[in-house]
């Protein structure tokens, strides 16, 4: 391998870590700093390439078994910091996935230890690139779907752990093969440096606020409003707030997908489904009436990519399926989290489903100009 694709992938690593360290510092968030401590160990990965340009030496008859640790360690903490960043939380699901990772890594390496399989590299090589290469695919796909943004510098994170991932799958058949690890090892870093870059732009260069349209006559000044209708908050706030915001409605999903416009992001408030409903803009993600902890953590990940205006439209069947005492603590949570980033939240409500006190509190926090 040519000492520049070492040094290329060497520097990459470290340049994910810092992005991603940064990342975790800047917001606070247990999935970034899972993240950055998952890069940590990729970056000083025990693997002769990277270690001898620094002067260390693994003894060789400990290589073999010391190089699966930090495939496991690292293919543990990958989708970890992954369900963190898509859920604000680890829910007992995970906790088995998670489980089943370190029970089958234990005992795998106590195989390696007791040298089970021999020298058979492809078998000894098997598992930790299976999990390894799993891990770097679906913290990819997560990134993704439910993190970066469409921006095509942004997306070069995701598609780089991807690439790597689906290379260290293919590890064990083809190192011995000297033009495929050749070519592998340089695609690695290739892969690396994409991902590397990528995340430099999404965590030092996040998207913008759109400029507001030439057409749009009033400028959204950061706070709260309250509407009767969108119909009405559209007419005095301008069409821009249907456009690349942040939604909370209880409307189907395929009218959430025409009323709602550019990259938005749409939280579907529903029990019926669960998860990403629509890929493509605007995305749709159903959620459920009692993960509003989780709702609110990820409204606010996507006011930190950059998005200016939050719409709630979905207060009336909150406080059926809950109270209005909690749906309304998770409106002024929304709220402040909204105008601590110099954006606008507009609620829709009809004020005649609440009673005398509840209205007075909703026109306290939300004003009555658009009623």
């Amino acid at each position: 391998m040519a000492d520049w694709v070492a040094i290329l992938n060497f520097l990459s690593r470290w340049a994910l870590f810092a992005a991603v360290t940064y990342k975790a510092y800047q917001t606070k968030d247990k999935g970034w700093a899972l993240l950055s401590i998952a890069f940590f160990i990729d970056a000083l990965n025990i693997e002769n390439y990277i270690l001898t340009p620094l002067g260390i030496k693994i003894p060789d008859c400990v290589y073999p078994l010391a190089s699966k640790i930090s495939d496991f360690y690292i293919g543990l903490l990958l989708p970890w910091g992954a369900a963190h960043l898509k859920n604000g939380k680890t829910t007992f699901r995970h906790v088995i996935y998670l489980g089943t990772i370190v029970v089958v890594s234990y005992v795998w390496l106590f195989l390696l230890a007791i040298n089970a399989f021999g020298d058979n590299f492809a078998v000894n090589s098997s598992v930790p690139s299976l999990v390894l290469g799993g891990a770097m695919i679906y913290a990819g796909y997560v990134l993704w779907s439910n993190v970066v943004s469409t921006r095509l510098w942004d997306r070069l994170f995701p598609t780089g752990l991807i690439l790597v991932g689906a290379l260290n799958l293919t590890y064990p058949v083809g190192r011995p093969i000297e033009w495929y690890s050749t070519m592998a090892f340089f695609l690695a870093a290739l892969g690396r440096l994409s991902s590397a870059v990528g995340a430099l732009f999404f965590v030092f260069y996040p998207i913008k606020e759109p400029e507001y349209s030439a057409k749009v006559k009033t400028r959204l000044i950061p706070g709260a409003y309250i509407f009767s209708s969108m119909e009405k908050a559209i007419k005095k706030l301008g069409k821009d707030i249907v456009s690349s915001c942040v939604a909370v409605v209880r409307m189907d999903p395929e009218k959430a997908a025409s009323a709602f416009h550019g990259d938005s992001v749409v939280f579907w408030v529903t029990k019926a489904k669960d998860g990403i409903i629509r890929e493509e803009h605007p995305r749709i993600i159903a959620i459920e009436p009692q993960k509003l902890g989780i709702l609110q953590d990820l409204i606010s990940k996507e006011l930190e990519k950059g998005y200016k205006r939050v719409y709630v439209d979905a207060l009336e069947y909150l406080k059926n399926e809950m109270d209005f005492n909690t749906a309304m603590k998770f409106l002024l949570a929304v709220k402040d989290i909204a105008i601590s980033h110099g954006g606008t939240m507009i609620l829709v409500a009809n004020l005649n489903a609440f009673d005398e006190k509840e209205r007075k509190l909703l026109i306290k926090e939300f004003g009555e100009g658009g009623l």
